[in-house]
């Protein structure tokens, strides 16, 4: 409990130097985007390919991913359920579905991962199912409802596995489950360039909680507070309910899947938004909205179960 709770201090004093560089202005007017890009095509698939490379397949592929990929369809069921009977479009409700249950495993997921549950291959598994399987299917939904701009369905299908996260997360495996051996002087490089992921994007998020304004007061509040009640309390409640009763996970186990599914809603949500031109205040309020509420969350799962 103590080691939990130290990772989540480690993580806040770092997210609070970011803030006050923010104020302070010290990176200029595109340090968060500089430090963001930074993270994304670069160090954090240098971390996952080197934390997979020397994973074992067994803890990649395992029940803890079933449970995390349950109640991610436990979350977006109830929305889109809601959305039926609301007649909210097929555009919102899809993307308020992927606000309810898709988690941001990558900027925060990473750092969570090293500091709170020790290890950040705990979250490739997730990283993967969400890039390999539930962004083509939202994609393919939002194409067939007539959404934004148009253009090949084959393209769009294609375009998550050009996410340099989910290549890096690959690659690892692939490493892993062929057992070759990269050499030292490509995999050192790869390592200090990975150990840049963690504090580039808990700097990046800490700049850009300057002047964030307060969310769930637009025109689509209802959708808002739905998709982040089901994303912050719903969701990490169904894990829960499914990793003790249905896989009786225990422990380490039952804490990575519980601290997995707190994880708030990803940012990529509103690129997607931004894309098809639907629902974007509820994609933008919703990621603020849970990223904000994930820090109590998560210390009360540390408190719980850690």
């Amino acid at each position: 409990m103590q080691g939990v709770l130290s990772g989540f201090a480690v993580i806040a004093v770092v997210i609070g130097v970011g803030y006050v560089i923010g104020r302070r202005g010290h990176l200029g007017e595109h340090g968060r985007e500089v430090l963001t890009k930074l993270a994304f095509h670069v160090a954090s698939p240098a971390l996952l390919f080197t934390m997979l490379a020397r994973a074992e397949l067994s803890v990649i592929f395992s029940s803890r991913l079933l449970v995390t990929a349950m109640s991610m369809a436990a979350a977006a069921g109830v929305f889109v359920a809601v959305g039926i009977v609301r007649r909210w479009g097929v555009g919102r409700t899809t993307i308020g579905a992927l606000c309810s249950s898709y988690v941001n495993s990558g900027n925060l997921g990473i750092p969570i991962a090293v500091y709170v549950l020790g290890d950040a291959s705990l979250v490739a598994p997730v990283l993967l199912f969400q890039v390999i399987a539930v962004t083509p299917i939202a994609l393919t939904v939002l194409d067939l409802s007539g959404a934004g701009e148009k253009g090949p369905l084959w393209r769009r299908l294609l375009t998550p596995l050009s996410n340099p996260i989910a290549v890096g997360s690959l690659a690892g495996v692939a490493v892993s489950a062929t057992g070759v051996h990269v050499p030292g002087p490509v995999m050192d490089p790869l390592t200090l360039i990975g150990n840049m992921s963690v504090p580039a994007v808990l700097l990046a998020f800490g700049i850009s909680l300057r002047g964030s304004v307060a969310p769930g007061r637009g025109q689509d509040r209802h959708l808002v507070l739905l998709s982040v009640a089901l994303k912050s309390v719903g969701q990490p409640v169904a894990a829960w309910a499914l990793a003790t009763g249905l896989f009786h996970l225990q422990g380490p186990q039952l804490l990575d899947v519980v601290v997995t599914s707190s994880l708030p809603a990803a940012q990529n949500i509103f690129t997607y938004a931004s894309r098809y031109r639907v629902g974007e205040p509820l994609a933008r309020e919703s990621i603020l909205l849970s990223t904000l509420l994930s820090v109590p969350v998560l210390v009360v799962v540390a408190a719980l179960l850690g």
